[in-house]
């Protein structure tokens, strides 16, 4: 007959110093000095920080009109000018073909020297006339078309459609319409253009292309000059990092623009372990001074809406810590069912009972042991084993 010891093995915790390094465990995840600021704190900080940021300045509508009306002459420009009189015989049979000079003027037949400069086509016409009328001509027309201009080229590189040396007529010699010459910014642009200034290196300006005010400003900037370079900046891949309690941690890269939201972060990492009771998390974003905050999320309110669901930046970390919580249920989970030298771990209906906490409070009435922690009969099922075991065994 073979004696077999059949007593409970069932190993909780291992006399009091497995008691007091749980205990200590517990305590270095939850009850240390806590450096996080809360939410509240977070959004004020946030707001001061715009506020601390001065709007760009606003540009008066007339100079705004004056970049963009009809393309007004200068020089460098030729003209072709058809003068007809009031029969509609030309007055100048070969035509009169003229080139502004660095005055801003034209040389014409008998009308001599004429100011046309920074004039629209039609005041052109208009000035050409009153040259003529009635002094040379009783009566008379005028028609003139803008022949060539002398063009000023810029570079366009970078998020455009297409890059390279984009020509630029007189009053066209802006930021906007460089990038509109290159074919206007791509989808994988993030709207920040930057002008260099070959002959004026400390003019360098920077602006954003989706601001409004911004865009005014680019309109009336000085005009370019040969050889400036537009460079339209191209949107970094957004990559935020969430780990800790989570399914699957690890970076996460979405498209340039994409906007992500805490929960929305967390769905993607698999959502929260299920074997422990996550409730909080930690927001750690770099600052442009180059420090980090650390900002303590109740995710409990962010799911229920009491706390709002923060957009993510690029490069912020979301990380869901271990807490004494957290520390005690994975201990339990891991440890208590150790019995008769056999490890009986929870299936995943027990995973789930330990962390429904209403299954848990509509349990909690009965008081006992068994119930908080054998809420399917493992230690009944082992006493009956022990029953079995501990009749005397019987030959053959």
């Amino acid at each position: 007959m073979i004696g077999i010891d059949t007593r409970p093995r069932m190993v909780v915790v291992k006399g009091m110093g497995g008691l007091a390094s749980l205990l200590a465990i517990a305590f270095a995840a939850g009850g240390c000095a806590d450096h996080r600021i809360s939410m509240k704190e977070f959004m004020t900080m946030q707001q001061r920080s715009a506020e601390l940021v001065p709007p760009p300045e606003a540009v008066a509508p007339t100079e705004i009109d004056a970049h963009i009306g009809p393309y007004r002459v200068g020089p460098g420009d030729d003209l072709k000018i058809e003068l007809n009189g009031a029969d509609g015989a030309p007055l100048f049979p070969a035509g009169v073909n003229a080139r502004i000079d660095r005055n801003g003027q034209i040389d014409l037949p008998v009308a001599g020297a004429i100011k046309v400069a920074d004039l629209p086509l039609e005041d052109v016409e208009d000035t050409i006339l009153k040259a003529y009328v009635p002094g040379v001509f009783r009566e008379a027309t005028c028609h003139v078309e803008l022949a060539s201009t002398q063009p000023t080229n810029v570079l366009v590189v970078g998020a455009v459609t297409t890059p390279g040396l984009i020509p630029l007529r007189r009053t066209e010699r802006n930021l906007l319409f460089a990038i509109v010459g290159a074919g206007g910014v791509s989808e994988a642009s993030d709207g920040i253009a930057t002008l260099r200034r070959v002959r004026r290196p400390s003019e360098e300006v920077t602006l954003n292309l989706r601001d409004p005010v911004h865009l005014q400003a680019a309109l009336t900037l000085n005009p370019l000059e040969n050889g400036d370079i537009v460079n339209v900046r191209a949107a970094s891949p957004n990559t935020v990092f969430v780990g800790g309690l989570v399914t699957t941690g690890h970076p996460q890269t979405y498209a340039a623009g994409t906007n992500v939201t805490i929960l929305q972060a967390l769905a993607a990492a698999g959502g929260l372990r299920t074997d422990v009771t996550p409730t909080e998390g930690t927001l750690i974003r770099r600052l442009p001074d180059g420090r980090d905050v650390h900002v303590k999320l109740d995710l409990d309110a962010i799911a229920k809406g009491r706390e709002p669901n923060l957009e993510l930046a690029a490069g912020d970390i979301l990380w869901v810590p271990q807490t004494w919580q957290t520390v005690v249920q994975d201990f339990i989970n891991k440890n208590i069912f150790l019995r008769a030298g056999v490890s009986v771990n929870y299936n995943v209906s027990g995973i789930e009972f330990l962390n429904r906490r209403n299954i848990q409070s509509s349990r909690a009435g009965g008081g006992s042991i068994q119930d908080a922690f054998d809420p399917f009969g493992f230690l009944g099922r082992n006493t009956l084993l022990q029953t079995i075991n501990s009749r005397p065994v019987v030959g053959p």
